[in-house]
């Protein structure tokens, strides 16, 4: 017996369920990651740039995209498979971090880019024509690299490498 008076199972218990409750919270607050990560290219007038990107298939991994993030590397993003191709809805709801989301149609070419997003707006930003796929990447790498609508991406998930 403890000096609470608490038999010593009692207290473990209570301990395991109160570890328990605090990783569960954590889960709730932490941002998600994609299963999967590929190498996606994008060849500019520039040269090809390289990109590490989290692919985002499931409806789940869609519906939550880069949201709760507080920092997106260089070089990093998140690719959203749309398959087929579609008029494709985006929105910064829940996302900390400014994006540029490129807008990838089904032959591999990027068909328009919405630089700068707002983070947090619900505003809807939208594909402007049937898209198969969105990257997003940290705000400003779009003018950066100069890439432009037209510009063609390879991509696994794209099947255009």
């Amino acid at each position: 017996m403890l000096a609470a008076g608490l038999p010593v199972r009692k207290v473990q218990a209570l301990a395991r369920l109160g570890l328990m409750a605090l990783l569960g919270a954590m889960l709730l607050v932490m941002p998600a990651r994609a299963a999967e990560t590929q190498s996606l290219e994008i060849v500019t007038r520039s040269g090809v740039q390289v990109f590490t990107v989290e692919i985002a298939r499931t409806d789940q991994e869609r519906a939550t995209g880069l949201m709760y993030r507080k920092e997106l590397a260089e070089g990093r993003g998140m690719l959203f498979d749309f398959s087929p191709e579609q008029n494709i809805s985006m929105w910064m709801k829940n996302t900390f971090i400014s994006l540029d989301m490129i807008f990838i149609g089904g032959d591999g070419r990027v068909l328009r880019i919405a630089e700068n997003t707002e983070p947090h707006s619900e505003k809807i930003i939208s594909s402007g024509g049937p898209a198969r796929a969105v990257l997003e990447v940290i705000a400003g790498t779009a003018r950066k690299y100069g890439i432009q609508p037209g510009d063609r991406v390879a991509s696994p998930l794209l099947g255009t490498r």
